[in-house]
């Protein structure tokens, strides 16, 4: 028995190219994997796949014209609805969060509503609106979601500061080259009701960790 695992092991080593993705099967992967992230949740995997399918396949759309619109026009209603629900559900959690973090020690609120908390703060120079920053982060959702990391990137980001949203463009400003702190952001202050689509929902305050490394 041992003997036959030994051989059919060394037979699947000789032949691991055959089980190795091409670079066509890496892009059709990367497609899909594009596609899914862009699209809604309502998106049901097998019809998907099926359309994918038969339009390689050059059979007819299983679908008329006006079934196709009448289907469009009554997702985006749920959709509509989907995306209300979930704005008010953000908003009233946005209000109690920062109602509450505001009393926590360290916790600065500016006039914008943006609340930030100094962790340390350095002694370099100070960005104003048109600088060029650089900077490490880690952003995440009020349930602890993580929608961005440069840290796990590992490499730090430069931008214009004022062609961001307007909590970084008000909160890099509070800060000096060497500084840590949490930026705090509303969502007026960040995408707002719109959200960011698969990413941010609609009306999501967001939580940020920032390291300012540099200011030109």
């Amino acid at each position: 028995m041992l003997k036959k695992t030994i051989f059919f092991s060394t037979l699947l080593l000789c032949h691991s190219s055959i089980f190795a993705a091409s670079a066509a099967d890496k892009i059709s992967y990367a497609l899909g994997y594009e596609v899914a992230s862009q699209s809604p949740d309502e998106v049901i995997i097998d019809p998907f796949i099926q359309g994918i399918r038969d339009q390689k396949a050059h059979k007819a759309n299983i679908y008329t014209e006006e079934e196709l619109q009448a289907a469009y026009h009554e997702l985006q209603k749920t959709l509509t609805v989907k995306q209300t629900q979930e704005a008010a559900k953000n908003f009233a959690q946005e209000v109690k969060f920062l109602k509450d973090n505001a009393k926590k020690s360290g916790v600065i609120t500016t006039a914008s509503g943006l609340q930030y908390k100094i962790h340390h703060m350095g002694n370099g120079k100070q960005p104003n609106p048109a600088s060029i920053v650089t900077t490490h982060y880690k952003g995440q959702l009020l349930d602890g979601t993580v929608f961005d990391s440069s840290y796990e990137r590992g490499e730090a980001i430069e931008f214009p500061l004022n062609q961001v949203i307007t909590g970084w463009t008000e909160g890099l400003q509070l800060l000096k080259v060497g500084s840590k702190a949490t930026l705090y952001i509303p969502a007026k202050l960040a995408y707002g009701q719109d959200g960011v689509q698969g990413t941010i929902p609609p009306n999501s305050t967001l939580i940020f960790d920032i390291e300012l490394i540099n200011v030109k």
